[in-house]
């Protein structure tokens, strides 16, 4: 093709083009939905930044830009799961004396939906051999949820308050979830909400 004349532009080399598909609030969703997809199939450790990348169908440079690290990523999967801002208004509202009740509830909720429950498991069995998971999980389920909602109810020591219930909760997950320990791994989820809210609710309402 001489000079001058029309005809497609040449290819540089380099990262690709930035496209509708590659950026956006639309290739957020897709990285968060391939994390947290990528971490309940593989697992924390096998997990990485360019097979997120890879399943979402973006530069690995996008994921870093929108999350960060590895652990970043993870905290993001695990928070889409949860939801913690929308759901706390909804456990702080209502009556004081059935907190425990909504907590458990939703709690029991999140692991009981299929959806959820996949990058839940990842979590805890990732928690149980590295440093770096156990502390994404400490810190939301502490920081970002249980702690808030001790804080909100004006509680002394809402933090030791907050480390109790998750004791709990937690504890039920592995045992239900993980190690599927009879009788508990085949109770009613009904049962399981009335058996533990009126302990939650003496941790995180009770003066």
């Amino acid at each position: 093709m001489t000079p001058g004349t029309d005809g497609p532009a040449p290819r540089r080399r380099g990262r690709p083009p930035r496209t509708a598909r590659a950026t956006g609030p639309d290739a957020r969703t897709r990285i968060l939905e391939a994390a947290r997809t990528e971490f309940a199939e593989r697992g924390y450790d096998k997990t990485s930044i360019r097979g997120v990348a890879k399943a979402a169908g973006v530069d690995a440079a996008l994921v870093h830009h929108y999350f960060g690290t590895k652990d970043e990523v993870f905290a993001a999967a695990v928070e889409v799961s949860f939801e913690p801002a929308l759901v706390l208004p909804e456990i702080l509202e209502g009556p004081r004396q059935d907190l425990g009740e909504r907590l458990a509830r939703y709690f029991i909720g999140v692991w009981e939906n299929p959806v959820s429950r996949a990058p839940m498991l990842a979590t805890l069995r990732s928690a149980l051999t590295h440093e770096a998971a156990a502390r994404v999980l400490r810190g939301f389920v502490l920081r970002r949820l249980l702690e808030r909602i001790a804080a909100e109810l004006d509680v002394p020591d809402p933090t030791f308050r907050a480390e109790l219930a998750a004791s709990h909760m937690v504890g039920i997950a592995v045992l239900r979830y993980v190690i599927k320990a009879e009788p508990l791994a085949s109770a009613e989820p009904e049962k399981i909400v009335a058996m533990v809210a009126p302990t939650l609710q003496r941790y995180l309402a009770e003066r």
